[in-house]
């Protein structure tokens, strides 16, 4: 009996061993172009990205200067929800916001 429990027993720490991955993370990219107005692409970033108004100023002026900023990092199935409700608003919108998804290092 004593040795059924040792063999159940190493089974278990075998298994409890086992080292969960964590799922890798994307960036979420928002571009530059030349009609989609500031506040609107603040908008997006407060609503679909919940920045505040401070840091979603921030990201905006960053795609201003330097074409692109990165409106945050998450698992790709809800990167690519993300980029969807983005591109479903700048369309309803009549701009040409784009979003993209690039693999975090």
């Amino acid at each position: 009996m004593a040795k059924e429990d040792s063999i159940v027993r190493e089974k278990v720490e075998t298994n409890s061993r086992e080292v969960l991955q964590e799922p890798p993370l994307y960036k979420v990219l928002l571009h530059n172009d030349d009609y989609t107005t500031m506040d609107f692409v603040v908008m997006i970033l407060q609503t679909v990205f919940s920045k505040n108004t401070e840091e979603a100023t921030r990201i905006m002026l960053n795609v201003h200067h330097q074409g692109i900023g990165i409106a945050g990092i998450y698992t790709r199935e809800i990167a690519e929800t993300k980029i969807a409700v983005v591109h479903q608003m700048a369309r309803q919108h009549q701009f040409p916001l784009r979003c993209s998804l690039e693999k975090d290092c």
